[in-house]
């Protein structure tokens, strides 16, 4: 008599592309102080908040109150005119 064994099944993962992060800046650097005048991508892999490998995208949520240099490899169209608005600048790597 054979004994038969069901072998547990793999899932085959697809190869889709992923999506950078995204980031707030208002609600992920300046609440919590740790940036005053720059973002860079060094200072958010430093932070731990993006892998150095990865692309990241910023965001428009809420106001900017003090003006920032922000460099990053993508903007929201709101992001950027916020950045801009507050008398920043939005610098794309």
């Amino acid at each position: 008599m054979d004994i038969q064994l069901d072998a547990p099944k793999k899932k085959v993962k697809s190869p889709r592309k992923k999506s950078p992060p995204k980031l707030s800046v208002k609600q992920n650097l300046l609440l919590e102080k740790k940036v005053k005048k720059e973002v860079t991508f060094d200072k958010l892999v430093e932070l731990r908040l993006v892998r150095k490998n990865e692309s990241v995208k910023i965001l428009c949520r809420g106001k900017l109150d003090s003006p920032l240099k922000v460099f990053a490899h993508k903007f929201s169209a709101t992001a950027k005119a916020a950045i801009e608005a507050a008398g920043g600048e939005a610098v794309t790597i």
